[in-house]
């Protein structure tokens, strides 16, 4: 009995010197956009409330690649397909935080947790007369982003920051949706924040 147990405190032991080599690669976190402030980040900072779990995780809204044409379904965009992060894909009657912007040059900047390998960051805008009040799906939005930033597999640093033209003949309430391509894996980050023209 006794030789047992030295051997199972043995493999217990083995083990906890193993499982952190194991996991030494996997990142706990990955990036989010503070300009535009996303949901996500308004939810971190407080600006947002009854935000569930991203409060405390906004850099980890992933969800598969591929935007427009794979990606998160429709009505779940927001929370890159994520049930613990429902709450961003709820329209709150279109009462998010908005950031008042105008057309023209615009620097949209990332806080990123974990730089991967990047193919492009992407930006879409919500079309005029969509709905604010339904949750995202693709029909409210333009169909080709109105800014990419491409990075060709190169890994950003842990800020990012890039600068380019916010379109012109919007009014009111809009909803912009970043998207982060990553390089060498299947997926994307999603962000959407709400701006006032």
């Amino acid at each position: 009995m006794a030789t047992k147990l030295i051997k199972r405190l043995a493999a217990v032991a083995a083990l906890a010197v193993t499982a952190p080599l194991l996991f030494a690669g996997v990142a706990s976190g990955h990036g989010y956009t503070t300009n535009a402030p996303s949901r996500s980040y308004n939810c971190k900072t407080g600006a947002a409330q009854n935000c569930g779990p991203v409060q405390w995780d906004p850099h980890s809204i992933e969800g598969p690649k591929g935007f427009p044409a794979a990606g998160p379904a429709n009505g779940k965009i927001c929370a890159g397909g994520l049930s613990q992060f429902a709450q961003l894909d709820d329209p709150r009657g279109g009462n998010w935080p908005a950031k008042q912007v105008s057309s023209g040059s615009f620097t949209f900047t990332w806080t990123l947790t974990a730089p991967h390998a990047t193919t492009s960051f992407r930006y879409f805008i919500t079309r005029n007369g969509w709905n604010p009040s339904a949750p995202l799906t693709r029909a409210q939005l333009e169909s080709q982003p109105f800014y990419t930033v491409p990075f060709n597999g190169a890994r950003p640093g842990f800020n990012v920051s890039h600068t380019g033209q916010l379109p012109s003949g919007k009014s009111g309430r809009h909803l912009i949706l970043a998207v982060w391509d990553i390089a060498d894996t299947g997926n994307a980050f999603y962000q959407c924040a709400d701006v006032t023209f």
